[in-house]
Order: structure tokens, then C-alpha cells, then sequence
């Protein structure tokens, strides 16, 4: 038995990932730059145990079934794939930030999740592979391995698709919550519908290139205004 933990944090956009090119790879149609918090952490346990018989997943004291299950069995696959091993785990979590409600919490998980599995699973990642493991389970996740600001840069396949830092001016954000409910439509669900039925939508990808190559050389600058 094998057991391995890790913390991470949410991260809020300020050139924003909205839409995927490969659904199956979670490369972005454009790459994006964040502010990755210090406050909301998500904590993951990961424990590898051969005797299990399947994984099982408890997310905020309660066992997790359905969706929320499937993709963190689906995403242990992987780690599995990578480390050789077919042994089943249990992974415990807990967000601080309410789930699904718009503050990045599966950023925050499965960030912690590829940290935690991997370590558990006797992977040696650096912080590029981790950032693509993470970005497996949820795109933005691949950001919330990088403290501070991030760039997610969009890539051609899995090797290129990764976030690394950006020299930045020290910049804070204040976060209040104003509801704890969970959203009416995924972030997952709210892309597809604006790549399939927005007129903008193209227009929207070619600007946003524009606006990331701006913002990061606007942080090389220190030009915070």
C-alpha cells in the first residue's frame, strides 16, 4: 500500500481558455494566461492499494459516484498507463472552495490529483509533465500546477500543450462569494454550446491569440495598466 498527498489552488483567467480542439487530448483552440490564487486549496490523498478491486473516489466526506467518479477512475488510467501498475486506488479530496460553483475547483483537483497519483503510482514528473497530466483532466488544471501567472500554451499534440510561469508584476486578487451553488452548466457543457452556436466564436479564437501575445509581453514589461 502506497500512499501519497498534495495541495493545490484554483486559477482564475485573464486571457481566457473557453473551447477545445481535441476533446480526448483537452488541447485548447487558444492558449491563455492566469493568476493562480493562494487561498481555496484543494487536498488529495491518494492511496494505491493492491488488494482493491476498483477505485473509489470521496470528495468533500461523501463517496462520489456517477460523472465525478468516472473521470477521476478514467484519469487514474492514465497515471496507471504511465507508471505500468494496474493497482486500483482510493482517492479522498476536499475542496475549500464550493465545488462546481464558478471558483475553479476542478482546476484545483486535479491538479492536486496528478500530483498526489503520481507520487503514489512512483512517477518522477517534472513540473511540465505534471502540468500535461493535469491538463488531462481538466484544461485548466494544466495552470494550476504553476504558482503565480501562468501561460497555458495551446500546442499541436500532448507533448507541446503544457503551462509554464510568466515573469509578471506582483498582482493580487480579491475573491468573494457571492453563491455557493453549484452552476446550472458545466464549464465542459458551456464550450461546446458556444463552438457549436456562436457566430463570434472564430473571431473570438483569433483575438484572444492577440490578446495573450499582448498580455505576456505586457508582463515582461511590468506594464501592469
Amino acid at each position: 500500500m502506497t500512499i501519497a498527498a498534495a495541495r493545490a489552488f484554483p486559477n482564475i483567467a485573464l486571457v481566457k481558455y473557453w473551447g477545445k480542439r481535441d476533446e480526448d487530448l483537452i488541447l485548447p483552440v487558444a492558449g491563455s494566461l492566469s493568476l493562480t490564487l493562494d487561498a481555496f486549496a484543494t487536498t488529495t490523498t491518494v492511496e494505491v492499494s493492491p488488494s482493491a478491486e476498483a477505485d473509489a473516489f470521496d470528495l468533500n466526506g461523501s463517496t462520489a459516484i456517477g460523472e465525478a467518479a468516472q473521470r477521476v477512475s478514467v484519469f487514474l488510467d492514465r497515471v496507471r498507463a504511465l507508471a505500468g501498475s494496474t493497482e486500483r486506488a482510493r482517492v479522498v479530496s476536499t475542496n475549500e472552495a464550493p465545488t462546481g460553483a464558478g471558483l475553479a475547483s476542478s482546476a484545483a483537483g486535479f491538479a492536486a490529483l496528478a500530483t498526489a497519483a503520481s507520487a503514489a503510482y512512483g512517477l518522477d514528473l517534472g513540473r511540465r509533465e505534471l502540468s500535461r497530466l493535469a491538463r488531462r483532466g481538466s484544461g485548466s488544471a494544466a495552470r494550476s500546477i504553476i504558482p503565480d501567472v501562468a501561460v497555458w500554451h495551446a500546442g499541436h499534440d500532448d507533448e507541446s500543450s503544457f503551462a509554464e510561469p510568466v515573469d509578471a508584476p506582483d498582482m493580487r486578487m480579491v475573491i468573494v462569494t457571492v453563491d455557493t451553488a453549484q452552476k446550472a452548466v458545466s464549464s465542459r457543457e458551456a464550450m461546446r454550446r458556444t463552438a457549436a452556436t456562436s457566430p463570434y466564436y472564430p473571431a473570438w479564437i483569433s483575438s484572444t491569440e492577440e490578446s495573450l501575445a499582448q498580455m505576456v509581453a505586457a508582463c515582461a514589461a511590468g506594464d501592469f495598466t
